[in-house]
């Protein structure tokens, strides 16, 4: 296989996980997300170090680009779903931070 075709399959398999971390935020799936996003990092990490095809390969460059584009517009809502699942989920923390000195505090002057 030749590196412009490993490299393609590399973005291929990213957009295949961009699309299953889509599918999981829109069934609020947090702990699947997580794990597909682990996986994803793996593979843009293996991007990073990988050697770059001739600048004439244009069929690379136009495939390379149409994945990313959809990537990044999956990414967005993603982003659109997780946000007000993480803004919930800082709430309860600090109200439960709040609760446990409160706690600290007050429970400490039993009688």
């Amino acid at each position: 296989m030749s590196n412009s075709a490993t490299l393609l399959a590399t973005y291929e398999a990213i957009s295949e996980l961009s699309a299953q971390m889509l599918d999981a935020a829109r069934h609020a799936d947090w702990a699947r997300l997580t794990l597909l996003e682990k996986d994803c990092r793996w593979l843009i990490e293996h991007l990073r170090t990988a050697e770059s095809p001739a600048a004439g390969d244009v069929s690379f460059r136009e495939r390379k680009l149409q994945i990313i584009r959809k990537v990044l517009a999956e990414d967005a809502e993603i982003r659109d779903l997780v946000e007000p699942w993480m803004a919930e989920l800082e709430a309860l923390i600090g109200s439960g931070e709040r609760a446990r000195k409160l706690r600290l505090v007050y429970g400490a002057r039993r009688r």
